[in-house]
């Protein structure tokens, strides 16, 4: 059993890496989600988080595989929790459910707003804000939140995102995790920003390796993600070609990775999607700059 706060693990200077796993939309790709999470718990990061299924149909899921990434792969889980579609009684729910497991870390999120749902209701948390206070009542746990280096889709202003940013963490965050991004100046300018407004918690930069053409098209969409012509130009040339796409997108994740590194920036979480193969080459680039 492993039931380390992230935040403890990320005082120290070494680099830590982290991963990411979403469960299954049905049961039955329940045990296709769990080989695949336990070949990335085999590659021995610093911790894995579970991603929340907005509305109880995958977050029933988030604690079960949280709980065997942590009781039984004997690795750090963070678990996701998120306001949108679910009432303050099932967020409690699950709140409890992780606390029984032994679960320390929470990601606490709004969550994306559902296309042709009403959010928010009366019985649900507006923000993260909010769900970040509920689950301070409710024990230690250690609670990390989102930022968004290039501005929240949301928001007009990046001021007024950082400002929105800063009452979250001081409401009880102790560490951010970030959207993805494709260009790292745009990560380094956001930490001056923000180091300016006084968040000084630990910022984990989130690197997604794009493995084919129409993953990129929904990211974007979710997102608002700049690309870099740089990028753009790899997304040209190998779009087309899976295999090749799949080798450029983890050689760019892995320079990216390698940059931020190289300029300080030592806790990392890459978004695996569920692919223990990228996660591997990923580690497999990195093997003499982290050390497991």
């Amino acid at each position: 059993m492993i039931n380390l706060k992230i935040r403890e693990i990320l005082k120290d200077n070494r680099v830590h890496i982290s991963f990411e796993v979403f469960p299954p939309k049905t049961d039955a790709g329940f045990e296709s989600v769990l080989s695949a999470t336990d070949r990335i718990a085999a590659l021995k990061p610093s911790f894995i988080s579970v991603t929340y299924g907005a509305g109880g149909g995958t977050s029933k899921n988030t604690v079960s595989i949280a709980s065997h990434i942590s009781n039984e792969l004997g690795v750090t889980s963070l678990a996701h929790l998120t306001c949108v579609s679910s009432t303050k009684e099932e967020v409690q729910k699950v709140i409890g459910e992780l606390k029984e497991q032994g679960i320390e870390n929470i990601l606490a999120l709004r969550g994306d707003r559902p296309a042709k749902l009403t959010f928010p209701h009366p019985n649900q948390y507006h923000y993260a804000g909010e769900l970040i206070e509920e689950i301070k009542k409710e024990g230690d746990f250690c609670i990390g939140a989102a930022c968004y280096p290039e501005g929240h889709v949301e928001s007009e202003h990046k001021k007024e995102d950082i400002e929105h940013l800063k009452d979250k963490v001081d409401r009880g965050v102790d560490f951010l995790t970030t959207q993805m991004f494709f260009d790292n100046h745009i990560l380094y300018n956001f930490l001056y920003r923000i180091r300016e407004k006084g968040i000084t918690i630990p910022v984990l930069p989130g690197i997604m390796p794009i493995t084919n053409a129409k993953q990129m098209k929904r990211t974007l969409e979710l997102s608002g993600t700049a690309l870099p012509q740089r990028f753009v130009a790899i997304l040209d040339r190998f779009g087309d070609d899976p295999k090749a796409m799949q080798q450029a997108g983890i050689a760019y994740a892995t320079d990216q990775i390698i940059d931020l590194i190289a300029n300080g920036v030592n806790h990392i979480h890459v978004y695996s999607m569920n692919k223990p193969e990228v996660a591997g080459a990923i580690m497999s680039n990195l093997s003499e700059i982290v050390k497991v």
